[in-house]
């Protein structure tokens, strides 16, 4: 009697090793044998590499990404704590000025945690939990070329490696976790697809970032999280923020956009601090030990491409990530759209098979969702500054704006304002939450408690910066 044929499991490709591609590559083991392809040689721990040029600036993860975090690879965030990160509550742990220049009360009234570390750290935990899987291979200081199939399903992509061995790998789905120098439009053209449809919100925004040894006896791990944000009806906008992170450390971030760039001067870091609409950066800095040079990137823009809306598409193929959207970092949502993504592949996958006819155009419509409320997040705020788009944001878009200023003005006096307005921007609900009876009830009726005038750090926490 002959034997019955073995059932082989399907394959993925995935293409890029950070946190996007490891987050696909976590799901996709449930489903598929795994290789994942990296450009990069990836470090043993928490180090820089060269294709995560933006690590060294300020990185967090909001509520709603460390609770899908925490769903997809289980574990990782208390990782991440024991090695240094915290979880920092939102806005107990926190000197907050939002961008219509309200300072937030620091209420301790809501569920809301951001997990705070370096992107260095983060990324290794990442790996340490992803790589170590029985179903993934990892091909690292190894390129992707192109992708093999036709316009009506891709079947592989073709890899040259660091000793020039070109070779395709075979894959019932591809998935292009790359970043923001995606070749995944040109891909799609020389199989014959029309081209993605893009947009860009660019605010002009440049980033400044440099270490210090924690000032003092700051060092201790309770030191609030400090962020001055920028105003967009006021350009050129400057905002900055202070993180405590592992290893007794501040990365502080400062930025500003058209006209009122940061430097990479060295000089000129703590001038400028103090030359944000508040100077509490610039004063905690004054007497702190910096650590390295100032780090500058200027590639912030608001980049969205519209796979979703192709009418044409390639089974076997999907775009995830930075490649499909990268937002302005000063919202640091880039992290939490990238694991609610995976999740979302996860759960279309867990109702139809990986191989199935139309299965790729259902999972890049469900990556989607979290990618339109980040974006919506990003550019409610971007558009609004000088030659950030071709055209001027809309009646309704500036009525809107209104709305939301008003409601952060509200959640900055209401603890249960506060809890609807965190809601929206931690990406645990949608924009709709803006209009739930916990904010309209404080909106119209209190508490009228007034603003306050200045940031809420107290005498204490200023002497310990200095002691």
């Amino acid at each position: 009697m002959p034997d019955k044929p073995v059932a082989h499991r399907p394959r993925a490709v995935v293409l890029g090793a950070s946190a996007a591609g490891l987050f696909a590559a976590a799901v996709l083991t449930e489903f598929a044998d795994v290789t994942v392809v990296e450009r990069d040689v990836l470090p043993e721990g928490p180090e820089p590499r060269r294709g995560v040029p933006q690590a060294r600036h300020a990185h967090l993860v909001w509520s709603g990404g460390v609770r899908a975090l925490e769903e997809l690879l289980p574990g990782l965030v208390d990782d991440v704590v024991c090695r240094g990160g915290r979880l920092v509550r939102i806005m107990g742990d926190m000197v907050s000025r939002a961008p219509n220049e309200v300072w937030f009360r620091r209420f301790l009234a809501t569920h809301h945690r951001n997990l705070v570390c370096s992107r260095d750290l983060l990324d290794s935990v990442v790996r340490d939990h992803v790589l170590k899987g029985e179903r993934i291979t990892l091909r690292q200081d190894t390129a992707a070329l192109s992708l093999e199939g036709n316009a009506r399903r891709v079947s592989g992509v073709r890899v040259l490696a660091g000793d020039g061995d070109e070779r395709l790998l075979d894959a019932d789905l591809v998935v292009d976790a790359t970043g923001r120098g995606s070749r995944a439009p040109q891909w799609l053209v020389d199989l014959g697809l029309p081209r993605v449809t893009e947009r860009e919100v660019d605010a002009g925004l440049t980033y400044a970032t440099r270490v210090y040894r924690a000032p003092g006896s700051t060092a201790d791990g309770a030191f609030p999280l400090i962020n001055v944000q920028a105003n967009p009806a006021d350009p050129p906008g400057r905002g900055g923020v202070i993180l405590p992170v592992e290893g007794d450390r501040w990365i502080v971030t400062l930025g500003g956009t058209r006209g009122g760039e940061p430097g990479p001067d060295p000089d000129t870091f703590v001038p400028f601090a103090l030359s944000l609409a508040d100077p509490v950066i610039g004063e905690l800095l004054r007497d702190a030990e910096p650590l390295g040079d100032v780090t500058v990137t200027r590639s912030t823009a608001n980049r969205r491409r519209y796979y979703e809306k192709l009418r044409r598409r390639p089974d076997g193929f999907v775009v995830l990530g930075d490649a499909v959207a990268g937002y302005n970092p000063v919202y640091g949502h880039g992290l939490t759209v990238a694991a609610q993504g995976a999740l979302a592949v996860r759960d279309v996958l867990r109702r139809t098979g990986l191989t199935a006819p139309g299965t790729a155009g259902a999972l890049q419509r469900a990556a989607a969702r979290p990618v339109a409320g980040a974006w919506g997040l990003a550019v409610g705020q971007d558009a609004f500054y000088p030659g950030a788009a071709d055209t001027p944001p809309a009646v309704a878009e500036r009525l809107l704006a209104r709305y939301v200023d008003r409601a952060v003005a509200t959640g900055a006096r209401s603890p249960r304002a506060l809890g609807a307005l965190l809601d929206v921007m931690s990406m645990e609900r949608p924009p709709t939450r803006l209009f739930s009876r916990d904010m309209l009830v404080p909106m119209l009726f209190g508490p009228r408690r007034p603003h306050l005038q200045g940031p809420p750090i107290s005498e204490a926490e200023r002497r310990a910066a200095r002691d």
